[in-house]
């Protein structure tokens, strides 16, 4: 009943037509009105060359030269703040089409990760993506990979789940995610690009890169919507 719902919703509301940040009419063909475009920030300029995340300046991150993740390299297409918060939000929560704006957004900073074997994504455990409907990580990965002509690999299974973790430390939510991953086809020599919404913290993108390569992975790239910024000077 609630996907009948969804898609009367989207003939009576079409995508396009609304902004998605505010709910503004555009009536222009785009997802985001003038004024929240103006909140919208790519993350371009100064990134960390391995998590992608937007720095102070051209060079490595404190956390990465700190603790180097598994994924070997990471990009995102917006700086996880103001609308492109809301855009996420909404993406998780009830408009699965935005999924063909962020990929238009995400595959120009993947085409340099063209090679890859194919494109894989963060899953969710049987019994949460029931209840959403949907996972908004395979769906774009789904999309992203049309841009790319790469084949969608669905290499990773989430065998338990992990609960909320916005309120959890780093160090919590690595632990609260250890095993939680495990590779559900062969990966040994593959390069894959790993797809989610968000990096915050990246416990999620270290615990399956770290799975992806123990199985064998060559090389894992990870890309996202957004990612948090990193404010720490190097």
């Amino acid at each position: 009943m609630s996907k009948l719902l969804d898609l009367l919703g989207e003939e009576l509301f079409p995508a396009n037509f609304t902004c998605d940040v505010c709910g503004c009419e555009t009536f222009d063909g785009k997802n985001i009105c003038p004024k929240c475009a103006k909140e919208l920030h790519e993350n371009d300029g100064a990134v960390c060359p391995i998590c992608g995340r937007k720095t102070q300046a051209h060079a490595v991150c404190l956390e990465c030269k700190k603790d180097p993740p598994s994924y070997d390299r990471a990009v995102s297409a917006l700086v996880y703040e103001d609308s492109a918060v809301a855009l996420v939000l909404a993406f998780k929560k009830n408009k699965p089409y935005l999924k063909d704006y962020f990929a238009s957004l995400l595959a120009p900073k993947c085409m340099e990760f063209a090679a890859a074997d194919g494109v894989c994504f963060i899953p969710m455990t049987k019994k949460d993506e029931r209840c959403r409907g949907y996972n908004q990580a395979e769906l774009l990965a789904r999309e992203l990979a049309k841009r790319l002509s790469l084949p969608l690999m669905p290499v990773l299974e989430k065998v338990r789940r992990t609960g909320e973790q916005k309120t959890l430390s780093k160090k919590e939510r690595r632990d609260n995610l250890k095993g939680c991953f495990k590779t559900a086809a062969e990966v040994k020599g593959k390069s894959l690009i790993l797809v989610d919404d968000v990096l915050t913290t990246g416990a999620t993108a270290e615990e399956a890169a770290k799975t992806l390569k123990k199985k064998g992975a060559e090389h894992v790239y990870f890309a996202t919507v957004a990612s948090v910024e990193n404010k720490v000077q190097p």
